[in-house]
């Protein structure tokens, strides 16, 4: 029995009664592919990044988000919730950037029990630095080996199939 017929088998519920036939199996492996070269190829340009500028990755997706925020700020928790880090690993992050006067928590405000991150003119500088590192890695590793014009495409066919996209960064 080869090794796909095992995995179809140990696939079966008896619920459905069905069986992925080879197309399905063709689908999920070209899926994990996708998914797994998308996570490596990731963690390539966070390195390049880190390598660059010095920012570590979780770092970096903080201080991108702030440069790209209204008024560069932005709660903690909304940062928490979109950067799917946990509250703990925020504060972590936080403490980390403020730490290094790359950012700044200030009570908002609307609303004195909300603490906004903010980022500081270092911040904003650093953010910069890394940004600019991050969009040469990008042209390394990514653009030149698909093109510009393939590059566009791939960025907006997946970006279609987003269910909750965001707001467009200000530009």
């Amino acid at each position: 029995m080869g090794g796909g017929t095992v995995v179809a088998e140990r696939m079966r519920t008896e619920a459905s009664g069905r069986c992925p036939d080879s197309g399905d199996l063709t689908l999920l492996e070209e899926w994990n592919r996708l998914q797994s070269g998308f996570r490596r190829i990731t963690e390539q340009l966070l390195a390049d990044v880190d390598d660059k500028a010095g920012i570590a990755p979780s770092s970096f997706q903080v201080l991108w988000f702030l440069l790209t925020a209204p008024e560069q700020s932005a709660p903690m928790n909304q940062l928490a919730a979109t950067l799917g880090f946990t509250t703990a690993g925020t504060t972590k992050v936080a403490d980390r950037l403020a730490g290094a006067g790359l950012i700044e928590r200030r009570p908002s405000p609307g609303d004195r029990r909300v603490v906004l991150a903010v980022l500081t003119a270092d911040g904003v500088e650093v953010a910069m630095k890394a940004a600019l590192a991050l969009a040469d890695a990008l042209r390394e590793r990514v653009v030149t080996p698909l093109g510009a014009e393939q590059f566009s495409a791939l960025a907006e066919r997946i970006g279609s199939l987003d269910p909750a996209p965001g707001p467009p960064c200000p530009g």
